[in-house]
């Protein structure tokens, strides 16, 4: 929080008063799991049904994030979560000259069906909830996950996830698309047909505001920017003939759980509203499944810091209770030394076992919106929408959001408040303990996670294998089939799937799409 003298505003320029009474806030406040679902999705909340304990985790090669994948779920891990290497987020393949050196660094690297099979190996994907962090490529992982539960006898039908595939907020905040906007919201319309049909448990969708937040916005901008692409989203979906009642179901979020942890407990409840009246007054939407907004939440990445790292342990701890508080629907806790490497397996368990703690210890799952009736978080939550919805606003005037998007609106927003943020930090003015106030001389060092070596190796001879051991004219015909549906306005789904139960890569079908579609330069 910044303070100025004796005022007190947080990142989102809402000046927080010395004391809140009753008549900052509404005066009645519906239940949970009624309109517009302030206070949580569901009537009972925790009581029912605990948030999912989904740990992000993923790097070298299919065979090394397995055996973290297991090791997490044998400590009581609820739910996967798999982070890919820079490389497969791009639809590169290990092989491929622009990948070397980034193979398994920052995900797991998957160029075929022979790495996903391994990723999952001896995890009955019947049992598991599993979400994806993938975008520009999110239909061809989705799909290859698809693959390997039919290989293990698993239905579509059984299978229960997310998949991110938000293309929106990569030419927002984090730079990893492909194609243009145009044709990557094909690519994610016509998924969403896909998994209404085949996948229909599966969320296919987890639009995204905890990149937003990371690349430095405020909560408002995270809040309306996340809203307005899926305010995109949703258009789209209806132009392709879907129906909103329906597909409402089973569109998910994704927010970032940030420091100031009461303006985050209001974010959420904000959100929620927000958008059940956007679907119910923009889409007509009757169905309440539909209409009630449902979130991952994941502590926020940016505020660890690489100076006294094990502050994080307690950063997290408190983020992780805004969610919790907030009513996210999954979480993930980030592992203390994430601002140095790749959490070790000692961090990743502490950051498992915090969300257990507040489960089972603090009281976390016993009661719904906890909060609610708060003077201070009702009126937080009433700030945030207004504030939220003015953005909203503006970027239906721009055209939406694909449109604010492709005009570097959004884009500059962002810029000008993580500008604003890193000038309060350096002035002291935001106080970042550890950082520029309440320092230490000599570090203590820590035991930080190392990257197997041999690791990239490995992976450049699976893909060769993968490669001899095919039927090439297989490749060839189902890839040619692809090109064809990519020239017209056919389905890209059953094609690409094919492909894949064929054997080829992620990145030859990349580069089929490539060809055909062009790339984003940003910069154009």
């Amino acid at each position: 929080m910044a303070t100025t003298g004796d005022e007190r505003r947080t990142d989102s320029d809402i000046e927080i008063k010395p004391v809140y009474t009753a008549d900052d806030a509404p005066a009645d406040v519906e239940l949970p799991g009624e309109f517009p679902f302030t206070r949580g999705p569901y009537q009972d909340m925790y009581r029912g049904r605990p948030w999912t304990i989904r740990q992000y985790a993923g790097f070298a090669s299919a065979e090394e994030t397995n055996q973290r994948f297991r090791y997490l779920l044998e400590r009581g891990q609820t739910g996967l979560s798999v982070a890919f290497d820079l490389p497969t987020q791009l639809g590169y393949d290990s092989d491929d000259p622009r990948a070397s050196g980034e193979v398994g660094r920052t995900g797991v690297a998957i160029d075929s069906i022979a790495d996903m099979k391994l990723l999952f190996d001896r995890i009955p994907l019947d049992e598991v909830s599993t979400s994806m962090t993938i975008n520009a490529p999110a239909a061809l992982l989705l799909l290859l996950y698809e693959l390997v539960a039919e290989e293990q006898g698993v239905s579509g039908g059984e299978l229960r996830g997310t998949v991110q595939n938000d293309i929106l907020k990569e030419y927002i905040a984090r730079g990893n698309y492909i194609f243009p906007p145009r044709p990557s919201m094909r690519l994610t319309t016509d998924l969403f047909a896909y998994t209404a049909k085949h996948i229909p448990k599966w969320n296919p969708i987890s639009i995204s505001g905890y990149h937003i937040r990371e690349a430095g916005s405020t909560a408002v901008q995270e809040l309306a920017f996340t809203l307005a692409n899926g305010i995109a989203y949703a258009e789209a979906a209806v132009e392709a003939g879907l129906s909103p009642d329906s597909l409402g179901e089973r569109l998910s979020f994704f927010f970032n759980a940030h420091n100031h942890f009461f303006q985050e407990v209001a974010k959420f409840r904000a959100a929620r509203r927000l958008w059940a009246r956007i679907m119910q007054e923009r889409f007509g939407v009757t169905n309440p499944k539909a209409q009630a907004l449902r979130f991952h939440a994941q502590t926020g990445g940016s505020t660890l810091t690489a100076q006294q790292p094990e502050n994080n342990i307690v950063r997290v701890a408190i983020q992780a209770l805004s969610a919790v508080a907030g009513g996210a629907q999954s979480i993930h806790t980030n592992g203390y030394d994430e601002a140095l490497a790749l959490p070790s397996e000692r961090a990743a368990r502490i950051a498992l076992r915090t969300q257990q703690l507040i489960a089972h210890e603090a009281g976390g799952t016993d009661t719904a919106d906890p909060f609610g009736g708060s003077y201070f978080i009702e009126a937080l939550t009433d700030e945030l929408e207004a504030k939220a919805w003015e953005l909203i606003e503006q970027i239906d005037e721009l055209g939406g959001a694909v449109a604010a998007v492709e005009q570097g609106f959004v884009q500059g927003e962002i810029e000008q408040a993580a500008f604003r943020w890193q000038q309060e930090v350096e002035s002291g003015e935001r106080v970042i303990v550890g950082v520029n106030r309440f320092t230490e001389g000599e570090e203590e060092p820590i035991e930080l996670h190392r990257l197997d070596p041999a690791a990239e190796q490995r992976q450049l001879e699976r893909i060769a294998r993968v490669r001899a051991e095919r039927n090439a004219a297989d490749v060839e015909r189902t890839m040619e089939a692809l090109r064809d549906a990519a020239r017209g306005d056919a389905d890209l789904i059953v094609p690409m799937r094919e492909a894949l139960r064929a054997r080829a890569t992620v990145g030859e079908i990349s580069n089929a799409l490539r060809d055909e579609f062009g790339t984003y330069d940003a910069q154009r």
